[in-house]
């Protein structure tokens, strides 16, 4: 696109993506929210991206997020850390995040709720669940999801809406699609045994967030696709 920015045409691009996918699932694309991974991207980038309409920002650790959130700001944009959360780190994570998509134990869950409560909030949440069942990755095994899903339901501090998965990397996007069929089930079979609302499905990344869009991905955590290849 002549005289487009590189980041506006990569970003107009993934969005219509997005909206095209969400078309397909029977879903407006506003009911799908783009949170653009910004790992190891400068704030000059990533304040450029923010001008650029991107509203939700992902990190994966605390520390390179508060940095970040102080040269580029809060106002207009919301913070989810997307990467694994130590607990020694629960009270700076309270500080920086609107949304923690990584809970997989009831110990992190619990360090958080408390941080929170005495904060006089309750932060926004999602399970992590290890659906592909890889030694490497975090989460919880789907076995054990119900059970830590109850107990996480029932502490004050948090507001646990939804499930969150780290997909296997996939040389084709299609071999992605059983691991979200499997998540968007498991996702549904806890709604209704635990009687609880979960309707955020976190899940789908640069290579394959279209296909999880279409088997009802309500965010996508977007880096590469948006900013480019990085070290």
């Amino acid at each position: 696109m002549n005289g487009v920015p590189p980041l506006r045409a990569r970003l107009d691009e993934v969005r219509a993506r997005v909206a095209g996918a969400a078309r397909r699932s029977g879903r407006p694309a506003d009911a799908v929210r783009l949170i653009g991974v910004v790992k190891t991207v400068p704030a000059g980038v990533v304040r450029e991206a923010v001008g650029f309409g991107l509203e939700d920002l992902g990190e994966n650790r605390v520390q390179e997020a508060g940095r970040k959130i102080a040269e580029v700001g809060r106002t207009g944009v919301r913070w989810h850390l997307v990467g694994h959360l130590q607990r020694n780190k629960v009270g700076r994570a309270l500080e920086c995040f609107d949304r923690v998509h990584g809970i997989d134990t009831i110990e992190l869950a619990q360090a958080l709720s408390e941080r929170a409560a005495a904060a006089g909030r309750r932060m926004p949440g999602l399970v992590e669940v290890n659906v592909s069942g890889e030694a490497s990755k975090f989460g919880v095994a789907p076995a054990e999801l119900e059970r830590l899903l109850a107990a996480t339901l029932a502490l004050p501090g948090l507001a646990i809406d939804g499930l969150m998965t780290v997909g296997r990397q996939v040389e084709r996007p299609e071999r992605a699609r059983p691991a979200f069929v499997r998540m968007r089930e498991l996702r549904d079979r806890c709604a209704r045994t635990l009687g609880a609302a979960l309707p955020e499905l976190s899940m789908g990344m640069s290579g394959d967030f279209e296909v999880a869009i279409e088997e009802g991905a309500t965010m996508v955590r977007v880096g590469t696709a948006i900013f480019g290849s990085r070290p």
